[in-house]
């Protein structure tokens, strides 16, 4: 199963994504730590990452993309993976159904961990850091509803977004998660048989 895992700061994405990579037994394929892995070998793509970072720039889709397509290519993830931080835009998404549908595959799901902004800004704000004051952490939030509505969209018209309840506690969230991906398999199970 290609999962693409879609949440704001502070909704426990990277909890939930990494449990339900473990859960399924695949690979959880975070965008930063692939980055950064990246930045870390000084490869040419790595090269390229961390002068876009240092300058305070966002990396390019490109780039992006050609990291978390090599890794994709890797043997680990044949039987699936769950992707946190990619696609953050509509090209990514449509480069990545792209790449999926050269080798024959389809995203099993997005999964949306949606929680409310209150919430969020009283999560974001209790963590101590200095650059989660109320309005850096608003701020971050504003960017990510911009950034990330039209992907949702996107998404929705494709039928494959699944929206989970992100408040609650970590087990009531990931137990929300594992009904969701149980009726994506049972689903994907009775399209394979038709």
């Amino acid at each position: 199963m290609q999962i693409v895992f879609i949440g704001p700061p502070g909704a426990g994405k990277g909890t939930q994504s990494v449990r339900l990579a473990e859960y399924l037994g695949v690979p959880h394929l975070s965008t930063g730590e692939m980055l950064r892995g990246a930045c870390r070998q000084k490869s040419e793509i790595g090269i390229k990452a961390t002068e876009a970072m240092e300058s305070g720039q966002l990396v390019s889709d490109d780039l992006v993309e050609e990291i978390v397509f090599s890794r994709l290519e890797k043997p680990d993830c044949e039987s699936g993976c769950i992707l946190d931080g990619f696609p953050r835009t509509v090209p990514q998404a449509e480069a990545l159904d792209h790449w999926l549908a050269k080798r024959g595959q389809l995203l099993s799901g997005a999964l949306e961990l949606r929680v409310s902004k209150e919430l969020l800004v009283e999560r974001l704000s209790s963590r101590g850091r200095e650059d989660d004051d109320q309005g850096t952490v608003l701020e971050r939030l504003r960017q990510y509803d911009k950034l990330t509505h039209p992907l949702l969209d996107y998404y929705g018209n494709r039928q494959v977004l699944q929206v989970i309840e992100g408040s609650g506690t970590q087990d009531e969230v990931f137990s929300r998660v594992q009904g969701v991906v149980a009726e994506m398999n049972s689903s994907s199970s009775e399209q394979a048989e038709k």
